[in-house]
Parts: C-alpha cells; sequence; structure tokens
C-alpha cells in the first residue's frame, strides 16, 4: 500500500499528485469520482461514462431510426408496464 499526500486549499481543492494522475491515465479536464463506501472507506476512480455525450453508442444501435410517434408509443408502454408492476 502506499500512501499519497496532498493539501486542501482554502477553497477546498486539491492537486491530485502526479503519480496518482499517471497511473489512472488521468488528463486536464478529466473527471474523477470519490466514492464513498458503507464503512467509510473513499476510493479516487474515473468514471467510465463521465458525460452524457460519453454514453453515446453505449447501447449499440437501432435497426433503423425511430420516428417520434413511435418512440412516444414504446415509452407508454414501458410507463404502462412500470405500472402494472408497481401494483402487484
Amino acid at each position: 500500500m502506499q500512501e499519497l499526500l496532498t493539501v486542501v486549499t482554502r477553497k477546498g481543492q486539491v492537486t491530485i499528485p502526479a503519480e496518482l494522475r499517471r497511473t489512472l491515465n488521468l488528463r486536464q479536464g478529466d473527471m474523477v469520482a470519490f466514492v464513498v463506501e458503507s464503512d467509510g472507506t473513499i476510493r479516487l476512480t474515473v468514471p467510465r461514462y463521465p458525460t452524457i455525450a460519453s454514453l453515446r453508442g453505449a447501447a449499440g444501435a437501432l435497426e433503423r431510426p425511430l420516428s417520434w410517434e413511435e418512440t412516444m408509443s414504446i415509452a407508454r408502454e414501458d410507463a404502462l408496464q412500470d405500472k402494472h408492476d408497481k401494483g402487484r
């Protein structure tokens, strides 16, 4: 186990040590996540999908584009199914 120290500024900011940035392959503008575990342990991770834009293509692609009406129909069916499932 290695301990890397840094200082918290008056604004609550910290500099991530260079060695840790290299280990996490962090670059300027990247996002990091502080994960607080139930036992109080805190982990620093790099989110797999840090932005909405980074999700593009993550779910695959449709065989063909859907019209607005088709999209709304599917959304209504899903909402009705959720309502039905909650009523059980």
